[in-house]
């Protein structure tokens, strides 16, 4: 055959330079994976301690607006201050209660309904111990159908486990993987090269969806709520209840007037 019409071979060099690309996005990707998912446990935490800390007290404050508007309807007897009675009052009596529901919710998977109340932020500990099982343990890391089963699953417990900054059950898992991974065959495909094309398109796709699912989690209410405080979510709350309880005494005091 003429060497001029031969196909293209990729040699060695081209090889190693397509393996040292995969192994980089890989690891661009991991760290993005993690990222991702810290942002998703940190709203998920904000919006649960949100719920818990200022639930009750967006609660009374609307209770107080319906009571203002109601002695103030009932001095007037005028139509419009009626009409706001009667919609104040509409917001307070069909709100759910919010906490029997997540207490059924957990009856029905199984969970313990929470007691104490959880911080937002994991703590620096779970975080590294997160992206360590993470980087060793992730499915996309994985070409076995089977393997990436077990990874799948493996790494759903671990998700579990960081969503509660559970540092002793990481630690665990840490131990778990580290005792169960040892000694794991690796399969390499019959054309490594065509193979390591098609890995670094599915890794790029993948990060492409990471990249749109980060900034859904920013642009969601409970998002754009964490970016006023990335630092101090906590402090935050902390913050708006001070904010609340001084307009709930002021619309206290507000009644007590319109009632006196």
């Amino acid at each position: 055959m003429d060497e001029g019409n031969a196909p293209a071979i990729w040699s060695d060099p081209q090889v190693a330079a397509l393996e040292a690309q995969v192994t980089a996005v890989e690891a661009g990707l991991l760290d993005a994976e993690v990222d991702v998912a810290t942002l998703r446990v940190e709203l998920d935490n904000l919006a649960i301690v949100h719920h818990r800390r200022l639930g009750p007290l967006y609660e009374r404050l609307d209770e107080l607006d319906a009571l203002v508007a109601e002695a103030v309807a009932a001095r007037s007897r005028d139509a419009d201050d009626i009409r706001r009675a009667l919609e104040a009052r509409a917001i307070v009596d069909p709100m759910p209660d919010l906490d029997e529901l997540m207490d059924a919710f957990a009856a029905e998977t199984g969970a313990a309904p929470e007691v104490e109340v959880r911080r937002v932020k994991p703590s620096d500990e779970a975080r590294r111990l997160y992206r360590e099982l993470a980087r060793r343990a992730h499915p996309d890391l994985a070409q076995d159908a089977a393997e990436k089963e077990r990874r799948g699953d493996f790494i759903a417990r671990v998700n579990a486990a960081y969503s509660a900054g559970d540092v002793a059950t990481l630690m665990a898992l840490d131990d778990e993987w580290t005792a169960g991974s040892a000694g794991a065959p690796e399969v390499v495909p019959p054309d490594r090269a065509e193979w390591l094309r098609g890995r670094l398109a599915l890794l790029t796709a993948r990060q492409q969806q990471l990249a749109a699912e980060r900034e859904t989690l920013l642009e969601s209410p409970m998002g754009q709520l964490l970016a006023l405080a990335p630092d101090d979510p906590d402090g935050l709350l902390e913050h708006l209840a001070e904010q609340l309880l001084a307009r709930i005494d002021e619309r206290e005091k507000e009644l007590t007037s319109l009632l006196g």
